[in-house]
């Protein structure tokens, strides 16, 4: 890039007024951007756009509409999984060389399911200033549009893919007393809804929130076996999926008395290792953290 890319046309527009960008301090910025709705920008991402000396995105052809409609001429540079062993170095690099980097990603907040969180780290790593600029948030969307509790939440991004991975994941995740956020596509939506009902039980409230901040956005809500009968195969489904599942009843939650009890009765008869394993399958509790509670348990009895 030439210094004239670096140093000119620093401007944005709102409400067809141009507002000079003010410069940037040297640092890493990460600038959450709109998930549908171009509106939802704010203008302090808007100046950072702007002002940034580079800029990185995750698709220049997605920002560079976003930079269009607030007329911003800052020119985006490619950062991705498929190059980021190339294109981190070099934006580190510039780092390195006291400009100030703005990253985004293609809707939403940086580093959240997106390879954002590579750069994070190792600029992090290399002790580089790192600076959120909040904004839009799919999980944060969802969450808020569903009705369901957000005093304690858990955003677990994608479900694996096979059938049995999901299972697996889901029972993992069935007794933590939060509300759960998924991000999920379309054409699974309906498969994650039955295993989830099969998994979790029917009678579990969740939301379907699908188009967040688009034209046709839609929060679905009803327990897990109204939405998976609703989303059965038959149906199509288009646009993209965030799923929220509200926290288990009380009395389905274990209490750490009783699960101190499983845990030394198991390690009567196998070690400690298969002790915890057992008890994550009967309790949907982490096997590490359950692990690391019996050596405490142990330790506490004299052995």
């Amino acid at each position: 890039m030439t210094e004239d890319e670096n140093t000119s046309g620093r401007t944005y527009r709102v409400a067809n007024v141009a507002v000079p960008a003010r410069p940037l301090e040297p640092a890493l910025y990460l600038v959450a951007t709109p998930i549908g709705n171009l509106g939802d920008i704010t203008l302090r991402a808007l100046e950072t756009l702007a002002g940034a000396d580079v800029l990185a995105c995750e698709d220049t052809r997605v920002t560079r509409v976003l930079l269009d409609r607030f007329g911003i001429v800052n020119r985006p540079y490619a950062y991705h999984e498929h190059n980021a062993n190339e294109a981190g170095p070099r934006l580190l690099a510039a780092l390195e060389a006291g400009k100030s980097v703005a990253l985004v990603s293609d809707a939403g907040t940086p580093l959240v399911s997106d390879p954002g969180y590579r750069l994070g780290q190792m600029a992090i790593e290399a002790g580089y200033r790192v600076v959120p600029i909040p904004g839009p948030s799919a999980p944060l969307a969802a969450l808020v549009g569903s009705g369901l509790p957000s005093d304690a939440f858990l955003f677990a991004g994608f479900l694996p893919v096979k059938d049995k991975g999901r299972r697996d994941r889901l029972a993992e995740l069935s007794k933590i007393p939060a509300t759960l956020i998924f991000f999920e596509s379309p054409h699974r939506i309906g498969d994650t809804l039955a295993i989830a009902a099969d998994v979790l039980g029917p009678t579990r409230a969740a939301c379907v929130c699908r188009e967040l901040t688009k034209t046709f956005e839609e929060f679905r809500r009803g327990t897990l076996g109204e939405l998976s009968a609703y989303y059965d195969e038959e149906r199509t489904v288009k646009g993209e999926i965030v799923l929220v599942i509200g926290p288990p009843a009380y009395d389905d939650i274990p209490a750490a008395v009783d699960v101190d009890v499983m845990l030394r009765e198991l390690a009567l008869s196998m070690p400690a290792t298969k002790a915890a394993a057992e008890a994550a399958r009967l309790t949907g509790l982490s096997r590490k953290d359950l692990y690391q509670r019996l050596i405490e348990l142990k330790d506490a009895d004299g052995g």
